[in-house]
């Protein structure tokens, strides 16, 4: 028998009867390798949005352990409609849910995280010879509660069990052939990288690149777990995430990545005094709520009052308001926001050694008109906050002044040898 392999498969990947389907057959195919497989799926197609529907006309503001005890269902019917697929193939299937599968969390519903994997279960199936179906995206918390992982949660579920489970690679099935020099609906001539680092897959994630979830990068790279981002739909090699020591030297920009849903909160006469950026932020995260950039206006004459920007997901808007209203009239003068908010960053290693990267970005984006309200940097990312329906066309413009294109760069590095799975 060979090694233990994780496959984790996407919304996209079992949205209908026919694909979800071809994903057991994959799996089994895995499994005829003489493989011991553990796979986890996400909820089928918009399963979670309709879910999510459902809760807000009956509920303006859900209560989050009862949103966790319903989104928790989308993953379940997966794993036991691919596990009814399986066994019609001939082979023994089971399906479990996070909680079965020993996925403990922490209290924070909605947005869970794992603090511990108990695979004992998993590991006896296996030893059995059956294979292992375990729900994405979901746990039981240390006070026995179902908790959610947040979006994209089923990725950090198949990190997390290939950890675990000691296996030798974590392949990740998508909608898309793998990670891009930047999304191909908005540049048709992205090109498909080979091999992307932790450390550059991390900042791509963190800015927009939705291929992987952020958590499950993190994660990948502390237990140094091999993820290979695959498309579901045919056999070719995809793109490897390893760690920096196993890639070879990277192009000066690997990518331009981006988001859409940022928002814009502005605190108004903030007092400048030591502390009081600590109450704002120890308030936020009470919630939460993810702070991404953050930039403060001094104040211009010694009893003038400050000013602190600071971007979050669209999505947090309502609870960082909520967070900071209480805030208004005692520790600010006011509390503004926009929506409307995108973020468009250039990520690559290579930027370490070269100088003049933010140049090309600044003067890029310029030259198209285009303003730059906030700046984020990093030792390989530039992110720039503009108005959200100016991203497209930023991307386009920046993946053209770094020469992303297949015409554009040298020939790729071919895989490691053993490398591809």
């Amino acid at each position: 028998m060979a090694g233990t392999i994780v496959m984790k498969f996407g919304g996209t990947s079992v949205a209908d009867s026919e694909r979800l389907k071809r994903a057991a057959r994959r799996i089994v195919a895995r499994r005829e390798e003489g493989n011991r497989v553990v796979a986890v799926l996400s909820a089928r197609g918009k399963t979670t949005d309709e879910l999510i529907t459902m809760a807000e006309e009956i509920s303006p503001a859900p209560d989050p352990r009862e949103m966790d005890m319903l989104l928790s269902t989308g993953e379940r019917q997966s794993c036991a409609l691919c596990a009814m697929a399986i066994n019609d193939l001939g082979y023994r299937a089971i399906s479990l849910t996070g909680s079965q599968a020993g996925i403990v969390t922490d209290t924070s519903h909605t947005k869970a995280r794992i603090v511990e994997v108990r695979a004992d279960r998993i590991t006896h199936a296996l030893d059995d010879g059956a294979i292992v179906l375990v729900a994405g995206f979901q746990g039981v918390s240390t006070t026995r509660d179902v908790t959610t992982l947040g979006r994209g949660g089923s990725d950090t579920t198949a990190v997390a069990l290939a950890a675990a489970l000691a296996a030798e690679v974590c392949e990740i099935y998508t909608d898309v052939a793998g990670v891009f020099s930047a999304d191909p609906r908005i540049v048709p001539g992205a090109r498909k990288l080979p091999v992307v680092s932790f450390e550059e897959m991390l900042e791509m994630a963190a800015s927009g690149a939705r291929v992987l979830q952020l958590r499950s990068v993190e994660y990948a790279r502390n237990h140094d777990v091999r993820i290979h981002c695959r498309s579901s739909f045919d056999d070719r090699a995809g793109t490897l995430v390893l760690s920096e020591e196993e890639t070879m030297e990277r192009p000066l920009i690997t990518a331009v990545t981006h988001s859409t849903d940022e928002a814009r909160v502005t605190l108004i006469g903030v007092p400048d005094h030591p502390g009081v950026a600590g109450r704002i932020f120890t308030a936020l995260a009470g919630t939460n709520v993810n702070v991404d950039m953050i930039v403060q206006n001094e104040p211009v004459s010694p009893n003038a009052q400050a000013e602190i920007s600071f971007t979050v997901p669209r999505d947090d808007l309502r609870m960082a308001r909520a967070a900071l209203e209480p805030m208004v009239g005692e520790v600010v003068a006011d509390v503004r926001t926009d929506a409307e908010m995108g973020k468009v960053s250039v990520v690559g290693a290579g930027m370490k050694t070269h100088p003049g990267v933010a140049a090309t970005v600044f003067e890029t984006l310029g030259n198209e008109r285009i303003n730059i309200e906030m700046i984020s940097t990093s030792p390989i990312k530039i992110s720039c906050v503009i108005r959200a329906d100016q991203v497209p066309q930023a991307v386009r413009s920046l993946h053209a002044a770094f020469d992303l294109g297949s015409d554009g760069v040298a020939a790729e590095h071919p895989f490691r040898a053993g490398a591809a799975t």
